[in-house]
């Protein structure tokens, strides 16, 4: 479906509940919050200007717009070190018109252009207690640094089918924001590091960024 993304915003959690409520009042009608905490080191944040504290993962579906992540970088403050990242992930399609059209009432025009993709989103499964080994092998191939959530498997038993090994249904999952060049460096040094031949059980896959916020001080180093 052309012209819809998911648009991840990070931020500290003390700043959640503002971040959502002006995605809200920009017309979005569902806006999922999941908990993290950071894996930047100490050398990183303080490069950033960040401090290293419990994050926020907010998720929303919206039209395809540079204006609107345009608005969300001068509204939010994103421009401002330590404040956030925001980053649009192109959608392919919705399940069905009513579905559509509630997640995507927003008072904006739709965009379908083409925009070169100059970063990608870098997705880690893991097993809990193993971000450390996924971050050392990331930032080992140039990633600067992560966020992480608390999440749970399922179907852990047809692992053994594919892998040949049990899975731990405790899992972590690691999102790691990086230019398109450092993406395939990122992903071999974690699966080589950190993937299914270790105890950290790591699969490993990345989105396209089609458009981001928040990243000035990151994009100046």
């Amino acid at each position: 479906m052309a012209g819809a993304v998911l648009i991840i915003t990070i931020t500290d959690r003390c700043r959640g509940g503002e971040f959502a409520s002006w995605f809200q009042g920009q017309g979005a009608s569902l806006v999922l919050a999941a908990l993290g905490r950071g894996t930047a080191t100490t050398e990183i944040l303080d490069c950033l200007g960040l401090e290293a504290t419990e994050k926020v993962v907010l998720m929303l579906a919206a039209p395809r717009s540079s204006r609107l992540v345009r608005r969300a970088e001068r509204a939010l403050w994103l421009d401002v070190p330590g404040r956030g990242i925001l980053m649009a992930i192109p959608i392919s399609s919705i399940g069905g018109a009513r579905a559509r059209d509630y997640l995507l009432q927003w008072e904006t025009e739709e965009e379908d252009m083409e925009q070169q993709i100059t970063h990608e989103l870098i997705v880690v499964i893991t097993n809990r207690g193993y971000t450390d080994q996924v971050m050392n092998a990331a930032r080992s191939a140039g990633a600067a640094g992560g966020t992480t959530i608390h999440a749970k498997g399922t179907g852990t038993e047809l692992a053994k089918k594919f892998f040949g090994v049990s899975l731990a249904a405790e899992k972590e999952m690691v999102f790691i924001l990086a230019r398109a060049e450092d993406r395939k460096p990122i992903m071999k040094a974690v699966m080589d590091q950190a993937g299914m031949g270790t105890e950290a059980q790591s699969v490993v896959f990345s989105l396209p960024v089609t458009d981001l916020a928040g990243l000035r001080r990151l994009e100046e180093e």
